[in-house]
């Protein structure tokens, strides 16, 4: 107890450590501690041999501080408070362009996390003239503001929003030629015959599956679900019918086929 009262007592000669720490707003053991390393050692002693801070000695705790603010390391802010005078600025513009480093990457991830907002917001970072031009004329921008009331609070959807945020309009420009191909394919083998379950039919459900990942993980179950919701959707209906009629039937019919070759059995698929 006799201890832990001299540790908070202020000397005429300075401050005792306990003083000493709660100036400048550190722990009693981090100073023990810093006394221990030599980072800052207290230049006197009372009569009964407890250490006392002079006004240099917090100074210099108030350097370390700064220092430590900065990010540097307990043994190069040493080597920096004792390094000769003309030395100084070496370290000091070190840290300052590592500074402006970290700066200008937490500006991209602020830009990031900013275009994340804006599409969770939006549905998608293109105006409406860009995302017909894009997506053809068949294409409804109102459709991606319904998207978003539907099913903005799901998982999925806060996936569609971090894919999203990083591409540009050439990069959907790319997905969309690809929808574009896939349905070309899709219409073709329709009127070809092909049969559901067959291999071929198989192929393409599975290409239609992995480009949903473009905007979420896309689980065969999932898929089966997305199928049945083609079918009963007039939006999704009018949407198929019009690249191939009978198309969305016989999507949902190879996408059912393909699952359940692959163990899900479509009558009792769920969203996951």
């Amino acid at each position: 107890m006799i201890d832990a009262a001299m540790d908070d007592a202020v000397g005429p000669d300075g401050l005792t450590v306990g003083a000493a720490a709660s100036h400048v707003g550190v722990t009693v053991r981090t100073l023990h501690h810093w006394d221990a390393i030599g980072l800052v050692h207290p230049s006197g002693r009372t009569a009964g041999g407890y250490r006392l801070y002079s006004a240099a000695d917090v100074a210099r705790i108030h350097r370390v501080l700064i220092y430590r603010e900065l990010g540097l390391s307990l043994d190069d802010i040493g080597d920096l408070l004792d390094a000769p005078a003309v030395d100084v600025t070496v370290p000091l513009r070190q840290q300052r362009a590592q500074l402006l480093d970290r700066i200008s990457r937490l500006r991209a991830m602020v830009d990031a996390v900013d275009r994340m907002i804006e599409v969770a917001s939006t549905g998608i970072l293109l105006s409406a003239e860009e995302q017909v031009a894009i997506f053809g004329k068949r294409w409804e921008p109102s459709w991606t503001a319904g998207a978003r009331d539907r099913w903005g609070d799901t998982a999925q959807w806060a996936q569609y929003a971090e894919r999203a945020a990083g591409r540009t309009s050439e990069d959907w420009q790319r997905i969309a030629d690809g929808v574009t191909t896939l349905e070309d394919d899709l219409a073709a083998a329709k009127r070809a015959g092909i049969m559901p379950g067959s291999a071929e039919a198989n192929a393409l459900a599975e290409r239609h599956r992995t480009s949903i990942d473009a905007y979420f993980d896309c689980t065969h179950s999932m898929h089966v679900c997305l199928g049945k919701r083609y079918a009963a959707d007039p939006v999704f209906t009018a949407y198929y019918e019009a690249i191939e009629p009978g198309l969305t039937v016989w999507l949902r019919e190879i996408i059912e086929a393909n699952a359940r070759d692959r163990g899900v059995d479509p009558d009792s698929a769920t969203w996951t």
